[in-house]
């Protein structure tokens, strides 16, 4: 097996790190205080391809594969964890079903846009009732000659309040209950549709305040006979719940690559701590105890890159890779809070002030086990893998 990357995946991956480190590190403690969205630095990662990495030439993008996109979101979350949700969240849980289940027309209107950074994408699932059970969304969208009325109320939306577009998912069968929680595929009954925030009858409700990723807005968003036309129906009525998860197995990719990217910059913090910080007459890096921690998280980091190189790698190929996906999110996420909480201690007492970037990283990272499907469903997902 060659795990070697091209040249070209290097240059992606060396250019984004040092704009990440000469363009956006000075300001991100700052916007976190702050919760404050990144706007020009993402427009400047757009002018690199940041913002449509994987859209194909003819709709506006540099048609990269999967691994330079996670290279990407590596770096990007390595300085600034809520940025590579915001970006991730354009790229693939938007770009990608548009790509595959949207028409000449659609692609034309938004693809272009959204890949040079023009507009964001949005990705509206959640709903107060209805989180990891997708199936349960209870928001209604009933047509009415050219235009689809949807009515009902999304939660935790990133991007919600910067988005030029947003692929709202609703019910279309008035008599529909739900999924058969004991069958394989769910009922047919939910739909797609690409919004735009100009849309009649729509609204951004409450901004979510949240524990970290203060820079990465997640909103309510509330429809109330919200007019969308109904060219603007992605894919055929029911397949709306085949077009979310699909999105999510490819998100959970690179969610899997944020979570490594933040883990590696709290390794690199730590490393150059405790170079610095003298105890005893000595560095403390000169202590068995700390040269324990930090090898082991250099030890998870790589475990966990290798899971989403290998990840992004069958989705390049055309290999089946929901489970793989699956692990990769899951291990990922949760060795990246496994090694930030080590960050913070081998910081100390410093490493609880706001005036340390390992922090942040610390709030930052508790979310990643629950955004994109939760721990526990990567779990069912894997052992239904098995078989089980």
């Amino acid at each position: 097996m060659d795990f070697a990357l091209s040249d070209h995946q290097k240059l992606i991956r060396d250019t984004v790190r040092q704009f990440m480190d000469n363009e956006v590190r000075p300001s991100v403690r700052q916007r976190d205080r702050e919760a404050r969205y990144p706007d020009a630095e993402v427009k400047k990662l757009a002018e690199l391809g940041c913002c449509g990495m994987l859209v194909p030439e003819e709709w506006g993008g540099p048609g990269l594969d999967t691994v330079s996109y996670v290279l990407m979101l590596e770096e990007v979350a390595r300085v600034d964890a809520a940025m590579a949700t915001s970006l991730s969240v354009t790229n693939s849980a938007v770009q990608a079903p548009l790509l595959a289940f949207g028409n000449d027309a659609q692609k034309k209107k938004y693809l272009r846009r959204m890949a040079s950074g023009e507009i964001l994408g949005s990705f509206c699932l959640t709903e107060p009732q209805a989180g990891s059970d997708a199936a349960g969304i209870q928001a209604r969208a009933t047509r009415d000659g050219a235009v689809y009325k949807l009515n009902g109320t999304k939660t935790w939306v990133s991007n919600g309040s910067v988005a030029g577009i947003l692929l709202i998912f609703a019910k279309t069968d008035p008599n529909a209950g739900g999924a058969d929680r004991s069958a394989v595929a769910p009922k047919k009954d939910i739909t797609a549709f690409l919004v735009e925030p100009s849309f009649k009858g729509f609204r951004v409700g409450r901004h979510e305040e949240k524990m970290g990723q203060h820079s990465s807005p997640s909103v309510e968003i509330i429809l109330n006979d919200c007019e969308v036309p109904a060219e603007n129906r992605l894919g055929e009525e029911g397949q709306g719940l085949k077009i979310a998860l699909g999105a999510l197995d490819g998100g959970r990719i690179g969610i899997a690559a944020q979570a490594v990217g933040l883990a590696q910059g709290a390794l690199d913090e730590s490393i150059k701590y405790a170079k610095q910080r003298h105890a005893f007459g000595k560095t403390i890096s000169e202590f068995q105890a700390i040269q324990w921690m930090i090898a082991d998280m250099q030890t998870e980091i790589e475990a966990a890159r290798a899971l989403v190189l290998y990840a992004a790698w069958l989705k390049d190929s055309g290999g089946r890779m929901g489970a793989a996906a699956s692990k990769a999110k899951l291990y990922a996420s949760e060795m990246c809070n496994r090694v930030v909480a080590k960050a913070v201690q081998i910081h100390g007492s410093v490493g609880y002030s706001r005036e340390t970037d390992v922090e942040r990283m610390y709030r930052d990272a508790r979310v990643i086990t629950i955004y994109e499907g939760t721990s526990e469903v990567q779990r069912m997902i894997i052992a239904r893998d098995l078989g089980l």
